[in-house]
């Protein structure tokens, strides 16, 4: 008697194509990516896809927004466990850089923030990064100064990270750079990157 498959809740398999989503607009980004592709990574039709979401530009718009979720949840844990102001920026900087180790999840957001003059994905991509300013605003408490300060380092941590430059880090200028980028997470960003493909 063969036991009857258990199916799999409409909610976790919107999530498998969402993460699968990540995985391949990451890989390929956004214009040479295919619903087909996403489907096959997911383990389910191209057909569910569609039905899914519509369009690829549509699940492109769900795939960033999920990955947004992510990048502010993890933002909002991280100033949870501070335990003292001075520690809230390192935190967030460590919650970054393990987001960042999924590659999808970090190019999708690299490819959503170059989006900002398509008239469908514009404007999430900039309701996002408010969203981001918001929470180290007024869930952070950083002053401006900080928060942009810590913004501009964060797009410097993606540039960084997009390139695999700490696969690069016996070069003294890399090793350098990424000192003087990652501070007191740069042994986190050794463990999770050094020395291989972050593709890998």
């Amino acid at each position: 008697m063969t036991t009857p498959r258990t199916r799999m809740p409409a909610a976790a398999r919107r999530t498998s194509i969402l993460v699968a989503a990540a995985e391949v607009f990451g890989q390929r980004g956004y214009a040479a990516a295919t619903t087909d592709a996403i489907a096959q990574l997911a383990g389910i039709s191209q057909a569910y896809v569609i039905r899914s979401f519509g369009s690829k530009e549509a699940l492109f718009i769900a795939t960033a927004e999920h990955v947004l979720d992510l990048v502010t949840d993890a933002f909002r844990t991280a100033i949870a466990e501070a335990d003292d102001t001075r520690r809230i920026e390192p935190l967030l900087g460590a919650a970054y850089v393990r987001l960042a180790a999924d590659r999808g999840a970090l190019v999708t957001l690299l490819h959503l923030f170059t989006l900002g003059q398509d008239p469908r994905i514009g404007p999430i991509a900039r309701a996002g990064f408010l969203r981001i300013l918001a929470i180290l605003r007024e869930e952070a408490g950083l002053s401006m100064e900080r928060a942009t300060a810590f913004l501009g380092n964060g797009m410097l941590v993606s540039t960084i990270l997009g390139l695999q430059l700490p696969a690069e880090s016996e070069d003294p200028a890399t090793a350098e750079l990424l000192e003087a980028t990652f501070r007191e997470n740069t042994p986190l960003v050794r463990e999770l990157f050094g020395g291989r493909d972050l593709d890998g």
